[in-house]
């Protein structure tokens, strides 16, 4: 794999083409936190399936619209190289892509509003780590405040109409929702759409090669990725959350996101990580549901905003709780 990857790097390097065609696979693998073009290209192969099997090509289109407009405004406003070439102003990109045609109706304004997406989460990306530097990263906090500002707009804008937007109303007292029994094949579903759902459908197959997109680049991160989506299941089930919410993947996509950036990115893998790790993963679970509930006035989804709130909060202790990210950033500096 490694001599794989050296090749291709080689090739690249030669050219400006394969190059920019890297940067937009590596945007794409940044999405799970993984810089690696065949992460990035199997995760591209999860969202063309799941698209297709839900009978809806234009939101694998849009991902990919969206993030080529993002990495192509990352070069106009002439972003920092290194994170450029790392993929970091591309992942936001593709999810402002995906979430667009999923949520709006189809049509010629949709388009313009998808490149719109893509170009301006470069922007916000930037202000965004320029805010959040001293103490964490900024994770898909571009995506969705761009995302949700998009989403709002419409109800203003006669051309643009929320297709699958959720219902606005005002949050009333809370109604108890039975919860049926958590079969062995609920459970595998809801476990499998909680990992494709991050990329927002939920489709067993695309989950399977996401976690090889995983793999590929990290055993670490398809392990604590499976082991998030495992636990959203269950946490969310215990909880009494509504059966169709926990077999979608709808509690359990940021908690898998969760899951890899504590377990894999923002501390080293250690069964004390593991512990903390699944703590946050339980958190963002409650983080999800309590958002649903938030946002239903606005009749906006939450996105992965659960995993960008518990992530920045449980980064916080990072220098205190794993001494060796205190002498790792004073070497740097």
């Amino acid at each position: 794999m490694k001599e794989l990857l050296a090749s291709w790097e080689k090739l690249c390097v030669s050219s400006a083409g394969l190059r920019f065609v890297d940067i937009n696979l590596r945007g794409t693998g940044q999405v799970m936190l993984q810089d690696n073009p065949l992460s990035g290209a199997l995760f591209l192969a999860a969202i063309a399936w799941g698209s297709y099997a839900a009978g809806a090509p234009q939101i694998a289109i849009g991902g990919i619209v969206a993030l080529l407009a993002a990495t192509l405004t990352a070069y106009w406003v002439r972003a920092d190289e290194k994170s450029l070439a790392a993929g970091l102003y591309g992942f936001n990109g593709i999810l402002v892509g995906l979430a667009l045609p999923t949520f709006l109706a189809p049509g010629p304004l949709l388009w313009a509003y998808v490149i719109l997406g893509g170009a301006v989460s470069t922007i916000v990306m930037m202000w965004t780590v320029k805010l959040v530097t001293p103490w964490g990263a900024a994770l898909t906090f571009p995506f969705v405040i761009t995302t949700w500002l998009l989403l709002l707009a419409t109800y203003g804008f006669a051309g643009l109409t929320g297709a699958a937007l959720p219902a606005g109303k005002v949050v009333g007292a809370f109604q108890a929702v039975a919860s049926d029994p958590l079969r062995f094949s609920d459970f595998v579903q809801g476990t499998l759409h909680s990992i494709s759902q991050v990329f927002l459908k939920g489709n067993g197959l695309s989950a399977l090669l996401l976690l090889a997109g995983l793999a590929v680049n990290s055993l670490a991160a398809a392990a604590f990725a499976l082991a998030g989506a495992i636990l959203a299941v269950i946490v969310a089930h215990l909880l009494g959350a509504e059966s169709d919410l926990i077999t979608g993947g709808l509690l359990g996509f940021s908690p898998v996101l969760t899951a890899i950036a504590l377990g894999t990115v923002f501390y080293r893998p250690s069964l004390r990580v593991a512990l903390y790790t699944a703590l946050g993963t339980a958190m963002t679970v409650v983080a999800q549901a309590a958002l649903n509930v938030a946002l239903t006035p606005f009749a906006i989804p939450a996105l992965t905003a659960p995993f960008v709130l518990v992530t920045w909060m449980f980064m916080a202790p990072r220098e205190s709780f794993e001494p060796s990210v205190k002498r790792r950033s004073r070497k740097a500096a």
